[in-house]
Formats: C-alpha cells, structure tokens, sequence
C-alpha cells in the first residue's frame, strides 16, 4: 500500500516518537496510572481532552496533515466545491410545524452559523412562502462574544409565543436552553434559562418546565447525563424546583417528554437503564408521578393521539390475547390500558420514523431500503392505512408534522435525484411545492442495488453508484461507506445531512464527477430491516456487522467494480468503529482508511464520556464474559506490527462531548510509533459532527476527499499537482 510521508515529515515523527516515549517514562516514574490495552496504555495522557501535551500533539499533526493535503491544489478545488454546495440559498427548508407556521433553520453563504426563521405554511403551499427571520445565530454569537452553534427550538404551541432555544458553545451536545418570545422575536427578559449541560427539557405548560440537568454533586449518571427530574415553575429559581424522580446512578439518563394531543399535553418521565434500549415511562400528572405504564422495556414513544400513546416496539410483546412482534406500530391506551396493532410490516420493511398530527399517525418506512410513506386514522373498527404516493425508488422522509393539524410535508430524494418538498393536504392529496437545484450533473450516473452474502449465508444489501461507462469499465476508484449500528439506516439520499460526506450531492459533485464510484452499505446492527436487522449484530454478535462490511468489499473485488488498490473506506462514529475493525483484520482489501470521530479502544470506551450508555449495543468490557468478544474485534487492542495498513487519515474534534477524541487520537499515536504513517486532524471545537460552522464543514469534507483523491487517484493528484507548478511559471 502506498506511503507519503516526505524525508521532512519522517524526520519529525521520529523526534515527536521520542518525545512522546520519554513523556511515557515520566508519566510512569511519576507513579501516573497508566491505561488498560490490556494493563498498560503509553498514551493515556491523550485522554486528557484539552491537556497541554495532548494539545501540542494535537497541532503538530494538524500542521503535518495541512501541508500534505490542506496546501495543495486539489484541495482547493474540493474545498471550493462543498463550500459552494453547503452555503448555496437553495437548499429546502427542513423543520417544523408550530402553530400556522412552519419554522426552518436555514444556513448559506451570509449566515454561517445560520438563522431561525418561520414563514406561514399558506404562503409555502402556494408556492411564495414569506420568511422571517426570528433569530440570526451570525449576529448572536457576535453580540455576545460566544461561538454559537444552533441545535433546536421547542415551542408550547397553540396559542402561546413561547419557546425554548437550545444553543450549544462549539457543538457540544452540552447546551443552553433560553426562553423565547415568537411575538418580539427576542429572548424573554427573566424567563427561563437552563446552563450548560446535557439536559432535558419539556414544557409542561407556559410557566411550567420539566428539567432534568446537572443539578450539582451526585447528579449525573455514569454516562455523564441528568439522573435526576424536576418541575420549575417561573418565577422562581432553578435551584429550588421540586424534585419529581431520581434514576440510578447505573443508568443511561432521565429526560422529561411532552406530547401533545389536540389542545391537550401529555407529560412522562422516560427512564433509559443501563442498556439504553430498555426504558421506563413514567406519566406526569402535574407534580405527581404515576407508575411506570405497562409497556416492553424496549420500546420507542412516538407521540400521543386521542388518548392513544403511539409506540414502535423494539421486542415482541405478548399482551394476554393479544400479541405484537417487534417492529409493529401499537396504540396503548392511556386510560384503559389496552393496547392495539396501528401498523405490522413484512419481512421486508422496517418503520424509520413516526409523527403524530390532529388524530392521526403518520409512518416513515423502507421496503427493501426504498422509502414509503403511510397515513394512518382511527375509525370504529381499528386503524385505516392511506398509502401517500410519494415517487418509487428513493428515499421518503417526513418532513414537518404537528399534533394541531391534519396536513404535513414529506421529502423525497435519491443519490441522483435533488430533494423535493411536498406538501400533504388532509386526505393525502400531494402537491410538490419546491426541489433543491442539481448540485452535480447525474445524466450519466447510475444507481443499483445490489446484495452480498456475508460469513454466515446472509444476504446484505447495498448501493452502488458510478457514471455508467465508469461501472462498464470496472476497477474503479471506490469508496466504501459504512455504519451498521443502532438501528440507524443508511440511505442513498442527496442532501439529508450535510454533515455526511457519502451523500449524493456533496459525492456526486466531489467523487463521482471525477470517476469514482461510491457505495452505501446496509449492514446488520442498523435499521434497515427493523428490529431483527438491528438485534442480530448486538453485543457477542457484533462480528456481523463487520462480516458483512468485508462480504460487500469482497462482492466489490470479486465483481470487478474495483479491486484492493483502489477500494476506500469510509466511516464514522459508530462506523469509525467498523473501519478500525477492517483496517485491523482485512487490511489488504482496501488502500485507504477514512476514520471520523471514532469508537477504537472498545478496553476503555465505557470510562470515556456517554460510552457507557451504549453497553446494551457492545457489552461491559469490565465483565470477563463481554470483554472476551469484545478483545477479538477492538481495533487499538489488535494494531499489530509488521501488517499492510494503508496511510489512515483520521478526525475528531476536541469539543466532541459524545465521544471521546481520546480514540483517534491514541489509535494515530500507537500507529506511528509501529512505523505507520498516518494523517490526522482534529478540529478544535466542533462537537459530535466535528465542525461548529459550514467553513468547517467545508473545510473537513475536502480533507476527506483530498486524501481519497491522493490514496485511490494518485494520477490525477499528480497531475493537479503538475498544473499548479507549471501554472505557477519561473
């Protein structure tokens, strides 16, 4: 696999080795604990977020990744590329229902950080929609001296102008909430205000919040979140609100929900256990909490309707007579108690998402991973389904929905196809009201699904798309994106969220135009098949979802698409995880790593930030059991030397409050000092998506794209590389 480390940059790395073993010595001498990989860990003092050592570390290789792929004309291109995608004014507004409005948060070239704006849903459906901005992010964070980043708003509704803004420093998942006035568009003189932690909140009425935060010593969960609920009624301090449930210290978190119904709300208190897949609810009648409702313990609220609380179940549930299978779609009522089947899908399609309007349930779906969208009503003899005819072989996604009214908006897109906005009047008549403009031009591209089957006679699906003479020719540039955790689906969309680079437009324009091609991955662990699909990679399982990662490599070399020296990897997060699986045990399939704000030392994961809320997905590695299953896959306890690992390029970010960019960073270290080469960037503040802003956004996706270029098409980096020079002249 190649290298492309300059005699320079191998003569740095050699003294920044030394430094760093002489740093472990004295960490050592010092008596400083060191980490389990498995007893001893030289590079637990990466661990220290923002120490001084890790943060020197930290921009040297910054430095060293800028001056290989930053400082170069093809990034230039790239960056210029997704800057102009990610800050174009035709984007489609994407957001929420409140009142007669429909409110949107919209970023481009002027508003960066972005802004809050609403615009009534008659002048949307007619095609003229009349914006106002409500509140400008740019110009906050310059009034107040404070970076930032715009997470959500949460409103009363009805009648009421009030909302709840929550603004996070940098994109942490630790955020501020801010009461808001919608009639001033200002926040509210002495209205609420929760600080900055990883909270909860729900409104139970106007003067009322439940708040579930950091209220001080004790308060939080191993996991790092609120434990603790309380009610706050205005005027008064935060600090004397009444308490109203405590969970244990071994659980996930406590957060407080609210769900409206016609003109009435519906409180509960959600307790997620250890294995953040089984839950407690807990109605909330005022300042009294009931017992928990008799429900699975795994299983999703999704709203309320007519007094029916609307559950997507994630286990079988045998309900005496009556008995539902995980995935089905089920009405429990909240008076009566008995419970009944709204919606089952087949083998073949999975429920991604439910929202709830004026007495009815409105379902998100994929059969054979192609989007679906289903209206479903009460009527004397149960529940009637409405199929909404959203186009074929795409991605259907609800769009905005309201507990107040009878119509909603969906989306529909594809890697190929710019998202379109529909309006859904009541009934289900559909009216296209707008589409995002063609970012790249996708004539000559093809889309196929296509399916290979892993280790153990599985068939797994995946997407594939190229330009059609690209594909005819095979052995193509490629890249290989993958997740497979969570019940998280991965879908060939064209611009749902932009901070993921595999998307249609941002690939299309920055991979495919340049004859790559590009794959999505629908592994087991994630959502599209439903629950079964997401069970069968838990835990002792997990091997699954990497089994199927390599089978579809493998599909790919075996097919002629590509082969080892030009196959890319792509992944982050959950999917960081699976790349370090398969840089550690089938490196010779791929010649490039691109690893993003990733889980790798799965030893220590469950000691680092919210990692222990997701033991349910990987096990406890402190229980001999889980850690033996776990030990044969954690990629930093498997790096061996002497191995073909291509030059992985890695981010993270250092205000990651999610997980922990001790990960990267210790895995690039131990890298190295095997005699790996590396390329590694860590954004400093950014959050979980890794940037705070759409510079940053732009900034990080044309790294990504770079190193691709420079690993999968060296011809065309050299021959950028040549044309700058020869631009450049004598």
């Amino acid at each position: 696999m190649p290298m492309f480390a300059s005699p320079a940059r191998q003569l740095r790395r050699q003294y920044r080795r030394g430094t760093a073993a002489a740093l472990v010595l004295t960490l050592a001498g010092a008596g400083m604990p060191l980490a389990h990989a498995e007893d001893d860990d030289p590079y637990l003092w990466l661990e220290e977020v923002r120490g001084e050592a890790a943060l020197d570390w930290v921009r040297a290789q910054n430095a060293e990744t800028f001056a290989d792929l930053k400082d170069t004309p093809v990034f230039q291109s790239l960056y210029e590329e997704a800057y102009g995608i990610l800050t174009s004014d035709a984007h489609l507004p994407h957001g929420k229902l409140v009142g007669d409005d429909f409110h949107d948060f919209w970023q481009d070239e002027t508003h960066v950080r972005g802004v809050w704006r609403r615009a009534s849903i008659e002048s949307l459906v007619a095609g003229k929609p009349d914006w106002q901005i409500v509140l400008d992010v740019d110009a906050l964070a310059e009034e107040e001296a404070e970076n930032w980043v715009y997470k959500d708003i949460d409103c009363v509704g009805g009648d009421s102008d009030r909302c709840l803004v929550e603004l996070s420093r940098g994109g942490k998942d630790e955020a501020v909430f801010r009461e808001f006035s919608l009639a001033k568009r200002a926040f509210v003189a002495d209205g609420f205000v929760v600080p900055e932690a990883k909270s909860g909140v729900a409104w139970a009425d106007e003067d009322t919040l439940i708040v579930a935060t950091d209220w001080g010593e004790d308060s939080l969960t191993e996991s790092g979140y609120a434990r603790e609920a309380r009610l706050w009624k205005r005027g008064t301090p935060l600090a004397s609100a009444g308490s109203l449930l405590v969970a244990g210290r071994e659980d996930t978190m406590l957060a407080p929900v609210a769900h409206g119904d016609g003109g009435r709300t519906h409180v509960f208190l959600v307790r997620l256990e250890a294995d953040w897949n089984n839950v407690e609810v807990f109605p909330l009648a005022g300042s009294r909490v009931g017992a928990p409702l008799d429900l699975p313990r795994r299983v999703l609220v999704e709203g309320v309707v007519r007094g029916q609380l609307i559950l997507r179940l994630k286990e079988d549930w045998d309900r005496g007579p009556a008995a539902f299978a995980a995935g089905d779609v089920v009405a429990y009522d909240l008076e009566r108690g008995s419970a009944t089947r709204l919606y089952a899908p087949s083998e073949t399609q999975a429920i991604s998402e439910v929202e709830t309007g004026d007495g009815l349930v409105f379902l998100e779906m994929l059969d054979n991973v192609a989007g679906r969208i289903k209206q479903v009503s009460p009527t004397n003899d149960g529940w009637a389904v409405t199929d909404i005819a959203v186009p074929d072989n795409g991605v259907a996604k609800l769009a905005a929905a309201s507990s107040g009214r009878k119509d909603f908006f969906v989306t529909y897109e594809s890697i190929t196809q710019p998202t379109t906005l529909y309006h859904v009047a009541p009934g289900g008549k559909l009216t296209s009201l707008s589409q995002m403009p063609a970012f790249y031009d996708a004539n000559d591209v093809i889309v196929e699904q296509r399916f290979a089957t892993s280790r153990d006679g599985t068939r797994v699906p995946y997407f594939i798309a190229g330009q059609r003479e690209v594909l005819k020719e095979g052995d193509a540039p490629t890249i290989l994106y993958g997740y497979g955790g969570f019940l998280i689906p991965v879908l060939p969309v064209y611009f749902e969220e932009p901070s993921r680079p595999q998307h249609g437009a941002l690939a299309g324009r920055m991979w495919l135009s340049r004859g790559g091609v590009l794959v999505l991955s629908n592994l087991r662990g994630g959502g599209e098949y439903g629950p079964r699909w997401h069970q069968a990679a838990l835990r002792e399982n997990r091997q699954r979802a990497y089994e199927d990662y390599i089978a579809i490599a493998e599909d790919l070399i075996e097919s002629g698409v590509t082969s080892p020296e030009k196959l890319g990897a792509l992944g982050r997060s959950n999917g960081g995880l699976l790349l370090g699986v398969a840089l550690t045990q089938r490196p010779d399939l791929f010649a490039a790593f691109d690893i993003g704000v990733p889980l790798l030392d799965m030893r220590r994961y469950h000691e680092l930030l919210a990692g222990s809320s997701w033991m349910g997905e990987y096990g406890d590695p402190d229980v001999p059991g889980d850690w033996a299953f776990i030990r044969e896959y954690s990629p930093y306890q498997n790096i061996e030397k002497g191995r073909d690992y291509p030059t992985v390029f890695f981010y993270t970010s250092t205000g990651d409050d999610r997980v922990h960019p001790g990960h990267a960073r210790k895995m690039a270290h131990a890298l190295e000092d095997l005699g790996y080469d590396t390329w590694y960037y860590e954004n400093i503040e950014g959050g979980h998506g890794g940037t705070a802003n759409q510079d940053q956004l732009a900034m990080r996706t044309a790294l990504e794209y770079a190193y691709f270029v420079r690993m999968l098409m060296p011809a065309e980096w050299d021959r950028s590389a040549a044309t700058s020079i020869e631009a450049a002249g004598p």
